[in-house]
């Protein structure tokens, strides 16, 4: 292999955006393999979840938002804790920031170092990283397991399903119309992000997630998925690729290679089927890390800070 701009530091192309209604009261804006972003235009206000990157990009988001309603974007849900994420939450002046505990755990105890770490992997996402204020982004509520939210008659429920993407991974759901915004448990046409996961736990958790039986689903990442046959494939893929990288590293593992020998050996057998995928090359080297921290002495995830991130690329990619 040749040698590799860290992270998504080559990737500098402008995204083209769409903004689309998949059910009643459910939106989806993405951009072509970015982050996306969930709406839920209810009775009497509206909810979004995952904010963008900073409050530059959420500006783009909130100017769409206004040209189908003038309602007050009164909730912002966090999926989970990732900057990416939520350092866009200041934008939308939302009277409260609705997370998981185990997601506000995890601002806690590595927020700011996934804060410095983010910033560094993305510059064309955090290029504007001077509107973002000083600080964290802090839940005003949260919740463990399940809590109900009524935009008027609309119910709105946030639902932990499981671990995955991270120990926090909250989805959005509404029952009424079977429509999801799932956060980075589901990519489509897109890497996912594995470096905080819970391998073993993470092909349940989409089990769960298609037990509900969802007609319409905006993923982390790639276009928004409509129809019972859509979300399925969603699913099907994103578990196809965790577990055939789990079972990689675990095998490689087990037979007492080391990390980098894992890696070669898994980027190898995965890049035919999934390496059209966007971020594919950013993502291997943190997936593969997590997967053998977790086949071997680590169940949870370990810590990444920018320098554990540069010291990781340059063993495995160097």
């Amino acid at each position: 292999m040749n040698t590799k701009a860290f992270a998504s530091q080559a990737d500098l192309e402008e995204k083209k955006v769409t903004f689309e209604q998949l059910s009643e009261h459910a939106w989806a804006y993405t951009a072509e393999g970015d982050p996306n972003t969930g709406i839920i235009i209810g009775d009497d206000a509206v909810l979004v979840a995952d904010t963008q990157a900073t409050p530059a990009i959420a500006a783009d988001v909130i100017r769409r938002i206004r040209e189908v309603t003038d309602k007050p974007i009164k909730y912002v849900v966090l999926t989970h804790y990732h900057a990416v994420r939520v350092f866009g939450a200041s934008a939308y002046g939302a009277q409260q920031i609705l997370a998981s505990q185990d997601t506000y755990d995890l601002i806690v105890e590595r927020g700011e170092a996934d804060k410095a770490s983010e910033i560094g992997r993305f510059p064309r996402l955090f290029r504007n990283v001077e509107s973002v204020p000083p600080g964290l982004t802090w839940p005003t509520i949260t919740f463990s397991g399940k809590m109900t939210l009524w935009l008027g008659k609309l119910e709105v429920q946030l639902l932990q399903l499981g671990r995955g993407h991270t120990k926090g991974d909250t989805v959005v759901w509404l029952p009424g119309e079977r429509a999801m915004l799932s956060g980075d448990l589901v990519e489509f046409d897109a890497t996912p992000y594995a470096g905080d996961a819970y391998f073993q736990d993470w092909p349940q958790t989409l089990r769960n997630i298609a037990a509900l039986e969802p007609r319409a689903l905006v993923p982390g990442r790639g276009p928004a998925l409509v129809g019972r046959d859509q979300v399925e494939k969603g699913l099907q893929v994103t578990r196809e690729f965790v577990s055939d990288l789990y079972a990689s590293v675990k095998e490689g593992a087990a037979a007492g290679r080391d990390l980098k020998a894992v890696y070669r050996a898994t980027y190898e057998r995965l890049k035919p089927k999934y390496g059209s995928w966007v971020i594919f090359d950013h993502c291997m080297p943190f997936d593969v890390t997590r997967a053998y921290d977790e086949a071997t002495a680590h169940p949870h995830p370990r810590i990444w800070t920018a320098e554990r991130d540069r010291q990781m690329w340059e063993t495995l990619e160097g």
